[in-house]
């Protein structure tokens, strides 16, 4: 018999439709007991509904009976982890039920576990006595699972196939969903599996947030689509039009927000005064979905978001992160590619072997089967890119020589603008191939001089860099490289259209021609559909992609070496001259003349006794 029909879950069940509505909503029972920490709020104390407005609907759509499904697609710093926080302890307290939180990574739920849920039930007396602390001695409780009467919590990583094949549950809460990975190992999406363990509960609910990523591979967005799409919107202080708060009505100079019927300029006090009201762009019978941007938190001033997109907007990535944390948007990709004869074109010549602006470089090394493809970079502030040299080292990998030929390379020394002598900082080696022993044999003496071996890995949402680690056959130190971030990164440089942080110079010099940008520009990122769910993928557009790759393994080298740019430039600044010493008097001549003299050195003769 399956425990979906045993007597006890008949029971239960039948229990659960005979049960009155709950009389309390999720945000008044929030007002009425929940207490915030000091060490997870920067406000802590009772916890009040009415200091983010926004919050209540939101809350209790969860107790709405026709509302399955809860979407949040939202900026950071409006209080989606509190969200998530009230509800646990809404349904711990006063409606007990199983519940289950999944994290992108089962880390990350045991931080969520330690870092904010531990705090609020020490601290909220309704939830003190009903949840156990994890260290005590009962079986009931550990980090990631924690009983009450009624029902339990359990913590997991959308990482973690076991974490999702376990007993139903009744809440479903799914945190930065757009973090989690496309495949729960060979499961298939976490996000359906979760959902597929709410099945047997008639009362089921399942509140997803996140920010949201790439538009088009974004599932928070897929979802919000899915639903009633309300907006907050809030009436002008001048008329009292009712309207979202959006980007576009910022006015730069004052600080302040256009209404879109009026026109009137009003600060941000005036407009988060008003009453807001949520507003539905469409109709949904089960889910209702919520969108939150930054301008109408309490906790971030305006002045200060202004000036954190003029900082993001220097570089693509920036601006990718600001669109995502800050509007609560996805990024919508001008393109997946850049067309070679574009950057062709914009050649420079360099005046010096290292232009003014570069102050540190990096080497990457693609090692090939018959030689070696050796790219040198400069680096400046705001990781602006100078291309050096290119060279090719033709030669069998598994003989000594050219591995020599290398070692005498990386000893060059190339002239700066300011007349110094720059050396190669930090040189990465790509041990991916079939030398993987030859490259971990000649890194192992050179690590000292910052020669390390690289392994590029795929996959979203992998660090530029890894910590390195020598568990390895070589016992070298061997960093891992997020290959697609990575690559992300590169392409988003290559669009930068004018001089300043992010964009590369290219030299009129050997190697740098036609076909050295057709490979710089052999790879597009598309997306595509794997078990219905958008993934981004890189494909190759030609056959050779050395350029591109080599301008994935400098990006590599300069994170591991993370520069200081400032005291960099600074070291190679020229120094002032100083005034020259004033020419003696000839008073001042004859007394150190008299003081010579009578030194026992001067005594005997020479310039002491000559002008007497």
């Amino acid at each position: 018999m399956t425990p979906s029909i045993t007597v006890s879950n008949l029971l239960r069940h039948a229990a659960q439709m005979a049960a009155p509505p709950p009389d309390l909503t999720v945000s008044e029972w929030a007002d009425e007991n929940r207490r915030l920490s000091s060490e997870a709020s920067a406000e802590p104390g009772r916890w009040k509904t009415s200091r983010a407005p926004y919050q209540r609907d939101i809350l209790d759509a969860v107790n709405d009976p026709s509302c399955e499904m809860v979407v949040v697609m939202s900026s950071a710093q409006v209080g989606k982890t509190e969200l998530l926080l009230n509800t646990i302890g809404y349904f711990a307290d006063y409606d007990p039920a199983p519940i289950l939180l999944l994290q992108p990574t089962l880390e990350m739920a045991q931080a969520f576990s330690k870092d904010r849920l531990a705090p609020m039930v020490r601290d909220t007396p309704p939830l003190r006595g009903k949840i156990s602390d994890s260290k005590a001695r009962d079986s009931g409780n550990t980090i990631l699972h924690k009983s009450f009467p009624g029902g339990h919590i359990t913590m997991a990583g959308a990482n973690s196939p076991s974490s999702l094949a376990s007993r139903p549950i009744r809440i479903l809460l799914a945190d930065e969903v757009d973090r989690f990975p496309a495949s729960a190992g060979t499961e298939g999406d976490p996000f359906n599996l979760a959902k597929k363990r709410t099945t047997t509960f008639w009362n089921k609910k399942i509140l997803a947030v996140s920010t949201p990523t790439v538009k088009g591979a974004s599932r928070i967005e897929a979802l919000y689509a899915d639903s009633t799409q309300e907006q907050y919107q809030l009436p002008c202080p001048e008329c009292g039009h009712y309207q979202p708060l959006t980007w576009s009505q910022i006015d730069f100079d004052t600080g302040c927000h256009a209404c879109n019927r009026c026109g009137a300029l009003s600060e941000q006090h005036q407009w988060l005064a008003g009453v807001g009201l949520w507003i539905a762009q469409a109709e949904h019978n089960t889910c209702r979905g919520f969108h939150l941007n930054e301008l109408v938190s309490p906790w971030r001033r305006w002045e200060q978001v202004i000036a954190d997109f003029k900082e993001a907007k220097k570089t693509p990535d920036t601006l990718k992160v600001w669109v995502n944390t800050s509007l609560g948007e996805t990024w919508e990709e001008e393109g997946d590619g850049v067309e070679h004869h574009v950057l062709y074109q914009r050649r420079e010549h360099y005046r010096h072997d290292v232009p003014e602006g570069a102050v540190v470089l990096t080497c990457a090394v693609d090692v090939q089967d018959d030689r070696f493809e050796i790219e040198v970079e400069g680096w400046g502030e705001g990781e602006e890119n100078w291309r050096i040299e290119l060279r090719i080292l033709r030669g069998d990998p598994s003989r000594p020589e050219i591995w020599q030929q290398l070692s005498d390379f990386l000893g060059t020394t190339y002239e700066h603008a300011s007349g110094a002598r720059l050396n190669i900082a930090c040189t990465v080696i790509d041990s991916g191939g079939h030398f993987t022993q030859e490259v971990y044999k000649f890194v192992r003496p050179r690590e000292g001089r910052r020669v390390y071996a690289i392994k590029g890995k795929g996959g979203a949402g992998m660090p530029i860099v890894g910590r390195p680690s020598r568990s390895n056959l070589g016992k070298v130190q061997l960093f891992t490289v997020g290959t697609d971030t990575a690559k992300e990164i590169v392409l988003a440089r290559l669009k930068v259209c004018e001089p300043g942080a992010g964009y590369v110079h290219f030299p009129i010099r050997d190697g740098f021609d036609e076909e050295y940008f057709m490979q710089l520009t052999a790879e597009q990122c598309v997306t595509s559909f794997v078990q219905g769910r958008p993934v981004r993928k890189w494909k190759k557009l030609r056959a050779r992609n050395e350029a591109f790759d080599l301008a994935v393994y400098n990006t590599a080298a300069l994170y591991i070496l993370n520069p200081n740019f400032t005291a960099l430039a600074k070291r190679l600044q020229p120094q002032e001259d100083t005034e020259p010493a004033p020419e003696p008097t000839v008073s001042q001549q004859i007394n150190a003349e008299r003081k010579r003299a009578r030194s026992p050195r001067r005594r005997s003769g020479g310039f002491a006794n000559s002008w007497r």
